[in-house]
Protein backbone atom coordinates (compact mmCIF):
# COMPACT_ATOMS: atom_id res chain seq x y z
CA UNK A 1 0.00 0.00 0.00
CA UNK A 2 2.70 2.25 0.73
CA UNK A 3 4.66 1.78 -2.05
CA UNK A 4 0.60 2.20 -4.31
CA UNK A 5 0.88 5.33 -2.57
CA UNK A 6 4.02 7.02 -3.54
CA UNK A 7 3.78 6.13 -6.88
CA UNK A 8 0.40 7.94 -6.99
CA UNK A 9 2.50 10.69 -5.53
CA UNK A 10 4.73 10.46 -8.17
CA UNK A 11 2.07 10.84 -10.74
CA UNK A 12 0.50 13.71 -9.15
CA UNK A 13 4.03 15.05 -9.00
CA UNK A 14 4.60 14.53 -12.81
CA UNK A 15 1.37 15.78 -13.71
CA UNK A 16 1.53 19.10 -11.83
CA UNK A 17 5.00 19.69 -13.49
CA UNK A 18 3.54 19.06 -16.97
CA UNK A 19 1.64 22.16 -16.22
CA UNK A 20 4.37 24.85 -16.28
CA UNK A 21 4.86 25.02 -20.15
CA UNK A 22 1.36 25.83 -20.45
CA UNK A 23 1.81 29.07 -17.63
CA UNK A 24 4.76 29.82 -18.67
CA UNK A 25 3.53 30.44 -22.30
CA UNK A 26 0.76 32.37 -21.15
CA UNK A 27 3.08 34.69 -19.19
CA UNK A 28 4.54 37.93 -20.60
CA UNK A 29 6.92 38.43 -17.78
CA UNK A 30 10.50 37.87 -18.69
CA UNK A 31 11.48 34.51 -18.35
CA UNK A 32 14.69 34.78 -15.50
CA UNK A 33 12.18 37.07 -13.31
CA UNK A 34 9.17 34.51 -13.86
CA UNK A 35 11.38 31.54 -12.50
CA UNK A 36 12.89 33.46 -9.67
CA UNK A 37 9.02 34.63 -8.99
CA UNK A 38 7.71 31.28 -8.72
CA UNK A 39 10.53 30.21 -6.58
CA UNK A 40 9.65 32.76 -4.01
CA UNK A 41 5.99 31.91 -4.30
CA UNK A 42 7.54 28.07 -3.33
CA UNK A 43 9.88 29.42 -0.42
CA UNK A 44 7.01 31.50 1.59
CA UNK A 45 4.25 28.71 0.70
CA UNK A 46 6.72 26.17 2.39
CA UNK A 47 7.83 27.94 5.03
CA UNK A 48 5.46 27.24 7.57
CA UNK A 49 6.30 23.58 6.96
CA UNK A 50 10.38 24.04 6.38
CA UNK A 51 9.81 25.45 10.49
CA UNK A 52 7.35 22.93 11.56
CA UNK A 53 9.93 20.47 11.06
CA UNK A 54 13.13 22.62 11.56
CA UNK A 55 11.77 22.38 15.35
CA UNK A 56 11.15 18.49 15.22
CA UNK A 57 14.49 17.82 14.17
CA UNK A 58 16.33 21.09 15.94
CA UNK A 59 18.93 17.89 17.24
CA UNK A 60 19.38 16.41 14.05
CA UNK A 61 19.20 19.10 11.09
CA UNK A 62 22.79 20.11 11.03
CA UNK A 63 24.56 22.81 9.16
CA UNK A 64 26.28 19.97 7.06
CA UNK A 65 22.34 19.35 5.99
CA UNK A 66 21.60 22.76 5.14
CA UNK A 67 25.05 23.26 2.73
CA UNK A 68 23.72 20.39 1.04
CA UNK A 69 20.69 22.49 -0.18
CA UNK A 70 22.87 24.85 -1.76
CA UNK A 71 25.17 23.31 -4.26
CA UNK A 72 20.82 21.71 -5.64
CA UNK A 73 19.37 25.47 -5.16
CA UNK A 74 22.00 26.91 -7.51
CA UNK A 75 21.78 23.89 -10.15
CA UNK A 76 17.94 24.57 -10.29
CA UNK A 77 18.13 27.89 -10.65
CA UNK A 78 20.69 27.15 -13.64
CA UNK A 79 17.87 24.87 -15.14
CA UNK A 80 14.57 26.84 -15.00
CA UNK A 81 16.43 29.80 -15.89
CA UNK A 82 18.37 28.50 -19.47
CA UNK A 83 15.04 26.40 -19.97
CA UNK A 84 12.43 29.87 -20.34
CA UNK A 85 15.45 31.60 -22.28
CA UNK A 86 16.06 28.01 -24.69
CA UNK A 87 12.83 27.14 -25.11
CA UNK A 88 12.01 30.62 -27.18
CA UNK A 89 15.04 30.52 -28.65
CA UNK A 90 14.19 26.88 -30.78
CA UNK A 91 11.38 25.57 -32.33
CA UNK A 92 8.85 23.34 -29.20
CA UNK A 93 9.62 19.97 -31.14
CA UNK A 94 13.59 20.58 -30.66
CA UNK A 95 12.80 21.70 -27.06
CA UNK A 96 10.34 18.53 -26.49
CA UNK A 97 13.28 16.36 -27.81
CA UNK A 98 15.83 17.89 -26.03
CA UNK A 99 14.01 18.22 -22.22
CA UNK A 100 13.26 14.36 -22.60
CA UNK A 101 16.82 13.14 -22.82
CA UNK A 102 17.12 13.44 -19.09
CA UNK A 103 16.94 9.62 -18.77
CA UNK A 104 20.18 9.51 -21.65
CA UNK A 105 22.02 11.89 -18.93
CA UNK A 106 20.73 10.58 -15.50
CA UNK A 107 22.73 7.05 -14.93
CA UNK A 108 25.89 8.98 -15.43
CA UNK A 109 25.23 11.25 -12.53
CA UNK A 110 23.45 8.68 -10.47
CA UNK A 111 26.68 6.62 -10.99
CA UNK A 112 28.87 9.63 -9.85
CA UNK A 113 27.21 10.50 -7.12
CA UNK A 114 25.01 7.73 -5.26
CA UNK A 115 26.79 4.60 -7.48
CA UNK A 116 23.47 3.37 -8.83
CA UNK A 117 23.99 2.54 -12.05
CA UNK A 118 21.48 0.66 -14.35
CA UNK A 119 19.48 -2.72 -14.38
CA UNK A 120 18.93 -4.64 -17.30
CA UNK A 121 15.07 -3.60 -17.44
CA UNK A 122 16.07 0.33 -16.73
CA UNK A 123 18.50 0.14 -20.05
CA UNK A 124 15.40 -1.58 -22.08
CA UNK A 125 13.22 0.70 -20.70
CA UNK A 126 15.20 3.54 -21.24
CA UNK A 127 15.72 3.06 -24.76
CA UNK A 128 12.09 2.38 -25.22
CA UNK A 129 11.20 5.68 -23.98
CA UNK A 130 13.72 7.26 -25.92
CA UNK A 131 12.34 5.64 -29.40
CA UNK A 132 9.12 7.28 -28.73
CA UNK A 133 10.38 10.49 -27.82
CA UNK A 134 12.45 10.39 -31.31
CA UNK A 135 8.88 9.28 -33.06
CA UNK A 136 7.23 12.12 -31.38
CA UNK A 137 9.91 14.67 -32.76
CA UNK A 138 11.18 13.24 -35.97
CA UNK A 139 8.36 14.53 -38.42
CA UNK A 140 9.13 18.49 -36.81
CA UNK A 141 12.75 18.49 -35.70
CA UNK A 142 14.39 21.52 -37.44
CA UNK A 143 18.19 21.23 -37.36
CA UNK A 144 18.82 24.38 -38.94
CA UNK A 145 22.22 26.77 -37.87
CA UNK A 146 19.94 29.63 -37.07
CA UNK A 147 18.67 26.73 -34.10
CA UNK A 148 21.98 26.02 -32.83
CA UNK A 149 21.95 28.62 -29.89
CA UNK A 150 18.75 27.29 -28.34
CA UNK A 151 19.01 23.59 -28.92
CA UNK A 152 22.44 24.24 -26.99
CA UNK A 153 20.63 26.11 -24.11
CA UNK A 154 18.27 23.46 -23.77
CA UNK A 155 20.68 20.74 -23.96
CA UNK A 156 22.51 22.54 -21.29
CA UNK A 157 19.26 23.25 -19.54
CA UNK A 158 18.48 19.30 -20.01
CA UNK A 159 21.93 18.24 -18.09
CA UNK A 160 21.18 20.92 -15.14
CA UNK A 161 17.86 19.09 -14.41
CA UNK A 162 19.33 15.66 -14.57
CA UNK A 163 22.35 16.67 -12.42
CA UNK A 164 19.36 18.71 -9.77
CA UNK A 165 17.16 15.21 -9.96
CA UNK A 166 20.40 12.89 -9.09
CA UNK A 167 21.78 15.53 -5.85
CA UNK A 168 18.06 14.80 -4.99
CA UNK A 169 18.43 11.27 -4.95
CA UNK A 170 21.91 11.52 -3.00
CA UNK A 171 20.10 14.05 0.05
CA UNK A 172 17.49 11.61 0.39
CA UNK A 173 18.56 10.91 3.77
CA UNK A 174 17.67 14.57 5.28
CA UNK A 175 15.35 14.56 8.40
CA UNK A 176 11.84 15.50 5.96
CA UNK A 177 12.24 16.44 2.83
CA UNK A 178 11.06 19.98 3.66
CA UNK A 179 14.07 21.14 5.51
CA UNK A 180 16.24 20.23 1.95
CA UNK A 181 13.67 21.59 -0.39
CA UNK A 182 12.84 25.09 1.14
CA UNK A 183 16.14 26.00 2.01
CA UNK A 184 16.76 25.06 -2.11
CA UNK A 185 14.39 26.67 -3.41
CA UNK A 186 15.43 29.87 -1.15
CA UNK A 187 18.75 29.65 -2.85
CA UNK A 188 17.27 28.81 -6.29
CA UNK A 189 14.96 31.76 -6.38
CA UNK A 190 17.81 34.33 -4.93
CA UNK A 191 20.02 33.71 -7.89
CA UNK A 192 17.44 33.62 -10.41
CA UNK A 193 16.39 37.33 -8.75
CA UNK A 194 20.30 37.81 -9.37
CA UNK A 195 20.49 36.56 -12.85
CA UNK A 196 17.06 39.01 -13.30
CA UNK A 197 18.51 42.13 -12.53
CA UNK A 198 20.75 41.83 -15.57
CA UNK A 199 18.04 41.78 -17.95
CA UNK A 200 14.78 43.43 -16.26
CA UNK A 201 13.58 45.66 -13.59
CA UNK A 202 11.65 43.20 -10.96
CA UNK A 203 9.69 46.52 -9.42
CA UNK A 204 7.10 47.02 -12.32
CA UNK A 205 2.99 46.69 -11.89
CA UNK A 206 1.83 42.76 -12.29
CA UNK A 207 -1.46 42.46 -13.66
CA UNK A 208 -4.37 40.34 -11.84
CA UNK A 209 -3.69 37.93 -14.37
CA UNK A 210 0.27 37.55 -13.79
CA UNK A 211 0.37 37.54 -10.65
CA UNK A 212 -2.25 34.66 -11.14
CA UNK A 213 0.08 32.60 -12.94
CA UNK A 214 2.80 33.67 -10.96
CA UNK A 215 1.23 32.15 -7.83
CA UNK A 216 0.21 29.46 -10.06
CA UNK A 217 3.54 28.28 -11.19
CA UNK A 218 4.95 28.48 -7.56
CA UNK A 219 1.85 25.75 -6.06
CA UNK A 220 1.32 23.49 -8.91
CA UNK A 221 3.85 22.64 -11.24
CA UNK A 222 6.93 23.90 -7.85
CA UNK A 223 5.18 22.92 -5.05
CA UNK A 224 3.83 20.07 -6.06
CA UNK A 225 5.78 18.95 -9.21
CA UNK A 226 9.15 20.11 -8.16
CA UNK A 227 8.85 19.10 -4.02
CA UNK A 228 7.17 15.32 -4.59
CA UNK A 229 9.24 14.60 -7.54
CA UNK A 230 12.94 14.94 -4.69
CA UNK A 231 10.12 13.06 -2.24
CA UNK A 232 9.99 10.08 -4.61
CA UNK A 233 14.19 9.88 -5.37
CA UNK A 234 13.84 8.73 -1.85
CA UNK A 235 11.73 5.55 -2.09
CA UNK A 236 12.38 4.76 -5.57
CA UNK A 237 15.32 4.72 -8.20
CA UNK A 238 16.46 7.36 -9.75
CA UNK A 239 16.57 6.31 -13.21
CA UNK A 240 12.93 5.34 -12.54
CA UNK A 241 11.82 8.69 -11.63
CA UNK A 242 13.41 9.96 -14.47
CA UNK A 243 11.41 7.75 -17.11
CA UNK A 244 7.93 8.33 -15.60
CA UNK A 245 8.72 12.00 -15.73
CA UNK A 246 8.98 11.60 -19.21
CA UNK A 247 5.47 11.56 -19.29
CA UNK A 248 5.14 14.86 -18.89
CA UNK A 249 4.77 15.00 -22.58
CA UNK A 250 1.51 13.80 -22.75
CA UNK A 251 -0.03 15.67 -20.01
CA UNK A 252 1.22 18.81 -21.98
CA UNK A 253 -0.21 17.71 -25.22
CA UNK A 254 -3.49 16.69 -23.70
CA UNK A 255 -4.15 19.97 -21.47
CA UNK A 256 -2.91 21.94 -25.29
CA UNK A 257 -5.64 19.60 -26.97
CA UNK A 258 -8.40 20.90 -24.28
CA UNK A 259 -6.89 24.39 -23.40
CA UNK A 260 -6.30 25.65 -26.96
CA UNK A 261 -8.04 22.75 -29.35
CA UNK A 262 -4.17 21.73 -30.22
CA UNK A 263 -4.72 18.61 -31.90
CA UNK A 264 -1.66 16.24 -31.13
CA UNK A 265 -0.26 13.92 -34.61
CA UNK A 266 -0.69 10.61 -34.80
CA UNK A 267 2.84 10.45 -33.63
CA UNK A 268 1.99 12.14 -30.02
CA UNK A 269 -0.48 8.54 -29.24
CA UNK A 270 2.53 6.36 -30.51
CA UNK A 271 4.92 7.99 -28.29
CA UNK A 272 2.32 7.77 -25.88
CA UNK A 273 2.21 4.33 -26.14
CA UNK A 274 6.07 3.58 -25.98
CA UNK A 275 6.43 5.52 -23.34
CA UNK A 276 3.30 3.67 -21.31
CA UNK A 277 5.58 0.84 -22.39
CA UNK A 278 8.83 1.58 -20.94
CA UNK A 279 7.31 2.83 -17.71
CA UNK A 280 5.57 -0.60 -17.06
CA UNK A 281 8.68 -2.72 -17.86
CA UNK A 282 10.97 -0.28 -15.54
CA UNK A 283 8.59 -0.44 -12.78
CA UNK A 284 8.00 -4.16 -13.03
CA UNK A 285 11.88 -4.92 -13.42
CA UNK A 286 11.82 -2.95 -9.63
CA UNK A 287 9.12 -4.75 -8.36
CA UNK A 288 11.33 -7.82 -9.12
CA UNK A 289 14.64 -6.44 -7.57
CA UNK A 290 12.37 -5.53 -4.51
CA UNK A 291 10.84 -9.58 -4.24
CA UNK A 292 14.42 -10.70 -4.41
CA UNK A 293 15.58 -9.10 -1.51
CA UNK A 294 13.23 -9.44 0.68
CA UNK A 295 13.54 -13.21 2.13
CA UNK A 296 10.48 -15.20 2.53
CA UNK A 297 9.27 -15.51 6.04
Amino acid sequence: MFVLLNALLLLVSVFSASTAVIMIKASTVHPVLLSSLRLFVATFALLPIFVRDLRRHRDTYTAVHLRASVLPGVVLAAHLSSWAVGARMTPTANASLIVNLIPLAMPFFLVWLVNEPLTRNEIVATAVALFGVAILTASDLSLSAGYFAGDLICFGSMLFYAFYMALGRKNRHHPTVWLYLVPLYAVAAVVSMVVALFFVNPMQPYSAREIALILGLGIIPTVLGHSLINRAMKYFRGQIVSIINMTQFVFAGTMAFLLWGEVPALSFYAASVLLALSVWIAVGGARRLVAARVPEG
